[in-house]
């Protein structure tokens, strides 16, 4: 199963949704991943002007050691709970050196046409990434929705609200193509 992050390039700056897995830890070594870390690609870390964390599970946040100093924005329920429930994540992974939380409460605008929405249901603290669009949105959903199915069936708040925004298209982050309704 992939694990994807995305990059949006606006005029205000250079956004990474979610910062994937970089390294393998004993709590999911059974998974035996294929890691592809953003730090061994050919990409520019240093050109990440903002981070948002959809949620902070392991494979959401473990890239988050990279962007120290990088302002990353997560939903304020989604920190606590990363940082208080047993079982939850990785806590290493979520409080490395130097990273820099900004913690969101509701709706907020990260740069004029993208939004950050709160959508519970994969985890309480989950917030989609809404990017205006003419008339149609397109949505980073990150874990809101694992598959498409979870899309043509919606079941959980924040699947309902995605649904609801009548979106263009909605990327998730373990598959290759987006959903379309």
């Amino acid at each position: 199963m992939p694990i994807c992050v995305h990059v949006l390039d606006h005029p205000q700056g250079r956004v990474l949704v979610d910062t994937g897995l970089t390294r393998l830890h004993p709590a999911v070594a059974d998974l035996d991943p294929l890691l592809d870390p953003l730090d061994a690609q050919d990409f520019d870390i240093g050109s990440i002007d903002v981070v948002v964390n959809t949620h902070l599970h392991f494979d959401h946040c473990g890239g988050n050691h990279l962007f120290t100093g990088t302002p990353i924005y997560v939903q304020r329920q989604e920190l606590s709970d990363a940082r208080s429930l047993n079982d939850y994540t990785i806590p290493e992974w979520v409080d490395p050196p130097g990273v820099h939380y900004v913690p969101v409460d509701g709706e907020f605008e990260l740069f004029p046409g993208i939004r950050l929405l709160p959508a519970p249901g994969h985890t309480r603290g989950t917030q989609i990434v809404v990017v205006e669009q003419d008339e149609h949105p397109v949505v980073i959903a990150g874990d809101a929705a694992v598959w498409p199915g979870e899309l043509d069936d919606p079941s959980t708040e924040g699947q309902l609200l995605i649904r609801s925004l009548e979106p263009r298209a909605v990327w998730m982050a373990h598959a290759h193509d987006p959903w379309r309704p």
